[in-house]
């Protein structure tokens, strides 16, 4: 009586291949999360400095019409302190004078040494 055997099962070439398959998907996936991370953190940095603006704006605003209201501003760090809930801990601003009643472009550095810039308006 012979009897007969069946396997199931892959084979050491569709093995081989799933492998190069996953390799190559690798290769190209690997490189486009990396530049992702870089975007995110350059994004992150321009939504903080456009809240510095806004908060500047607000700012200059509301102590132009009641000197009690908002924060003097004389230096582009001077905006940190219009910002509602504080400067994130990861953010630091270049220290820049400004004059009152003039705007001044400043720059802020976040996350990865990514820049950007904000405006600052002087006030008393």
């Amino acid at each position: 009586m012979t009897r007969s055997t069946s396997y199931s099962g892959f084979t050491l070439i569709e093995m081989v291949m799933v492998i190069v398959i996953l390799g190559i998907l690798a290769a190209v996936a690997v490189p486009k999360f990396l530049t992702t991370s870089i975007d995110a953190q350059i994004s992150a940095t321009q939504g903080v400095a456009g809240a510095l603006s806004s908060a500047n704006a607000i700012n200059y605003a509301g102590r132009t019409a009641n000197v009690t209201k908002g924060n003097a501003v004389a230096n582009c760090t001077d905006v940190a302190s219009a910002l509602q809930g504080g400067m994130p801990s990861s953010y630091t601003i270049t220290a820049a004078t400004v004059s009152v009643n003039v705007t001044a472009t400043c720059t802020l550095t976040g996350p990865g040494s990514t820049t950007a810039t904000f405006q600052a308006t002087g006030i008393s």
